[in-house]
């Protein structure tokens, strides 16, 4: 079923956008010595965490507190730190360490891809059909406006493969397989990319697979074992919070003629109906990066994401006037809500007219 879309008038998305540009002003005015503080005690948490797993590696008892240890560090380093970082959200501290331009993180994906296709690509064209690749990756369907294929049938099953391997998924996202399969993309096209991506890849391949199993000697085996099992335990949490981030059930998809010659309103709109949040506690929101709040990561990506909790009920009673879904709950209703749509969606769409009982909605699965 589709999302309902609540229709503003030009002059309610006029008032919208300079009420959020609003609180994004007061928030940038506000940034200050707590914010530094803040991303600086992440960062040394994370290379404490860090340390202290690749010590315990030498203690095979310790084992699983290591890998525990590790993926702590790595889901920190992703998405707290690596994600928020290279979103220009600290660049105002001046500290180079901090800073967009030269961060880059503990994932096989090359920094300066990811930021063209994330920050540049997924922030500006955020789902629109046609323009946003991350709708489905170019290997999933998610949207009843994606044709469908008898490929399709396989959405399950490339999901969880998308989940298992998702550090590797984000790598090659830049080089748009799907469109060199289909002949829209050639690999002239793609030449550039590749010695970035290469030296990346090998870099990770040799630190995670060689380097630092050899320091272990004998238990090289276990080590490589434990740093593997880290960069798994990374990879499921972080598919996992970013498509209860961007999929689940109500989440609103635009046709690029929505979208043609949009207002500063309107991308404020797009980025409040296509976007989905997340309860939890404070060190939930921490390992998510924050990204359980991706409604105000939408509307507001170079903001520092530890200030998302503070204006979410602000973003929130603003949708509430303006009559606009807030879509947010549990992340086991948000996740079953992403599974019911990724099944739902690997079967062809029923004929519009059908008699009979009415198909079950993701709402309806995950109620």
């Amino acid at each position: 079923m589709k999302t309902n879309k609540t229709t503003l008038t030009d002059e309610q998305l006029e008032q919208l956008g300079e009420e959020l540009d609003a609180i994004r002003q007061r928030i940038l005015a506000d940034l200050g010595e707590d914010d530094a503080a803040y991303i600086r005690g992440v960062v040394k948490r994370r290379q404490q965490l860090e340390v202290a797993g690749r010590l315990m590696f030498y203690l095979p008892p310790l084992w699983p507190l290591a890998v525990a240890s590790l993926s702590i560090s790595k889901i920190l380093d992703n998405m707290e730190i690596g994600h928020n970082v290279m979103h220009g959200q600290y660049d105002w501290m001046g500290d180079p360490a901090l800073n967009s331009r030269m961060y880059d993180w503990d994932t096989v994906c090359p920094g300066e891809q990811w930021k063209y296709s994330h920050n540049h690509i997924h922030h500006t064209y955020t789902n629109i059909l046609g323009k946003d690749r991350d709708v489905g990756y170019g290997i999933l369907r998610m949207d009843e406006d994606q044709k469908w294929h008898p490929y399709y049938l396989g959405n399950p099953l490339y999901a969880f493969l998308l989940m298992v391997f998702f550090e590797w998924g984000v790598a090659l996202h830049d080089l748009e397989v799907e469109n060199l399969v289909a002949g829209r993309r050639s690999h002239e096209d793609n030449k550039p990319l590749y010695p970035g991506l290469i030296r990346k890849v090998r870099n990770q391949t040799l630190k995670d697979y060689l380097l630092f199993p050899a320091l272990t000697g004998p238990l090289f085996a276990l080590t490589l074992a434990g740093n593997a099992a880290a960069n798994l335990v990374r990879n499921v949490w972080a598919f996992n919070i970013i498509f209860c981030g961007h999929f689940p059930a109500g989440v609103a998809t635009f046709s690029q003629d929505e979208c043609e010659d949009e207002t500063r309103g309107h991308w404020y709109y797009r980025q409040l109906l296509g976007s989905a949040n997340i309860t939890g506690g404070r060190l939930f929101h921490l390992m998510s990066g924050n990204l359980s709040h991706q409604i105000e990561h939408h509307l507001f990506p170079d903001l520092p994401a530890r200030r998302y909790p503070e204006i979410a009920d602000e973003v929130r009673e603003l949708c509430e006037r303006y009559g606009l879904a807030y879509n947010t709950g549990r992340l086991s209703k948000q996740l079953f809500s992403v599974a019911a749509k990724i099944c739902r969606m690997a079967l062809p769409d029923r004929p519009r007219g059908r008699t009979g009982p009415a198909p079950a909605t993701d709402e309806a699965l995950a109620a």
